[in-house]
Order: structure tokens, then C-alpha cells, then sequence
């Protein structure tokens, strides 16, 4: 058991923890990404706007296993930033300089790797956003607007689907989004790369898959999210 937790503590140990959480939260992404795009699915004949979309986030606060998934989650978003805080501090302390990664070619991953403390700084400021913006309003604002007449086990249905549609017409909220996921393409440009990397996945054979995989990723996921706040500005 002291081998486990010295291995843990040590350099290597913080990367792999790092690694892993990192490859987690990049699966949550994809799942959060597909469930927040029924905003723009169609509403069954009679139904109010946003039905789908709402009846969606009403099962997702309403679900035991989800509530269980989320707080795991929110556990391994904090340790992914503190591990990332700590790895940044040991190489600065052990190099001089700003954090660096290796075998990086293109000009987008140097420029992410020399700025992955900043970049994370700023998108666990926008989580902070996010979450007050919407999760904070599902759970706690008594006098969020309810789709009306649609009832799930006793209960109005919040109309999630309406906070969205405000948020996303004022222009400061649609420019924090936009930046904010610019700097999580470049987070994952580097981030996704280097976990794999970490893990000695990324050799001569697997290396450019992985590359062009990572990049594919940064590009679409960001791109995905950005939809959501664009489509809404501009249509609704």
C-alpha cells in the first residue's frame, strides 16, 4: 500500500493521475455535448418548445445514478486542475521555465503546451460560469419558469430550455462562451495527446493516429458546444 500512494505522489504518479482524469472528462465532454444538442431537436406535436431538451434535464436532476456520476465527476474535474497545478509548479521548479511538452510539431499544440496552466485557469472559471448560469438554476432558483401543464411524477417540469434561450441572446455571454472554448480546443489539442503519451501509447506506429485523433477531437467537440450559443443568438 506505501508503494501505491509514493507512486502516486510522485512525478510520474501526478502524470497519470492527470492522464486518466483528463481521458475521462474528455469522454464527459462527448456525452455533455450530445445530450445539450436536443436543444435542437423538434418538440412532439403539441408540446411546448424545448420539450425534448427539457424532459432530458428533468431525468438528469431526477436520476440517482446520474446524481452519483456527477459527483464523481465534479471530484475528478477538481483533481485534474490540482494535478495539473502541481505538475506545472514541479517543472517550473525543475526547468526554469514555462511548461513544456515533448515531441510537439505543430504551432497550435507548442502553444497549448507552453500555456496549459493558463488555458485550465480560464475554462475552470467558465465551469464556475456555466454551472451558476444553468446547473444552479435547475437546483436552487425557486422562481425558474416551468413548461406549462407538462407534469413527470407529480412534479412541473423547469423549463431549462427558456434559460438557455436568454443567456444565449446577450452578446457578453455569447463571446465568454466562444473564447472560453477556443481555450478548450487548445487544452485539448496538447491534453489529449499527451495522456496517451504518458501511458506510452504514442510510439512511432500509433503516434501520427493519435495526433491526427487528439486533433480531430480539439476541433469537433469545441465546435459541437459552440453551436449551441451561435444557433441561439442568431435564430431564436
Amino acid at each position: 500500500m506505501k508503494w501505491i500512494i509514493e507512486f502516486l505522489l510522485s512525478s510520474l504518479g501526478k502524470k497519470l493521475i492527470m492522464s486518466l482524469t483528463g481521458l475521462f472528462l474528455c469522454l464527459f465532454l462527448v456525452v455533455h455535448m450530445l445530450g445539450n444538442l436536443q436543444l435542437f431537436l423538434p418538440s412532439p406535436e403539441g408540446m411546448p418548445e424545448g420539450y425534448v431538451f427539457n424532459m432530458y434535464a428533468y431525468h438528469m436532476t431526477h436520476s440517482s445514478l446520474i446524481k452519483i456520476i456527477s459527483y464523481g465527476n465534479y471530484f475528478f474535474i477538481l483533481l485534474h486542475a490540482l494535478q495539473g497545478i502541481l505538475i506545472t509548479v514541479y517543472n517550473r521548479k525543475a526547468k526554469g521555465g514555462k511548461y513544456q511538452g515533448k515531441g510537439v510539431s505543430d504551432t497550435a499544440a507548442k502553444m497549448a503546451s507552453r500555456n496549459m496552466i493558463f488555458l485550465g485557469v480560464l475554462l475552470l472559471a467558465f465551469i464556475g460560469l456555466h454551472m451558476y448560469q444553468f446547473w444552479a438554476q435547475m437546483h436552487f432558483n425557486s422562481e425558474m419558469p416551468v413548461m406549462a401543464g407538462i407534469i413527470e411524477d407529480g412534479e412541473e417540469v423547469k423549463d431549462l430550455f427558456a434559460i438557455v434561450s436568454v443567456a444565449f441572446k446577450q452578446p457578453w455571454v455569447v463571446i465568454v462562451y466562444l473564447i472560453s472554448l477556443l481555450a478548450l480546443a487548445l487544452h485539448l489539442v496538447h491534453g489529449f495527446w499527451s495522456a496517451f503519451q504518458t501511458m506510452g501509447l504514442s510510439n512511432n506506429k500509433y503516434g501520427p493516429i493519435i495526433r491526427f485523433v487528439a486533433m480531430a477531437y480539439a476541433i469537433l467537440i469545441p465546435l459541437g458546444f459552440a453551436t449551441m450559443p451561435i444557433v441561439f443568438f442568431l435564430f431564436y
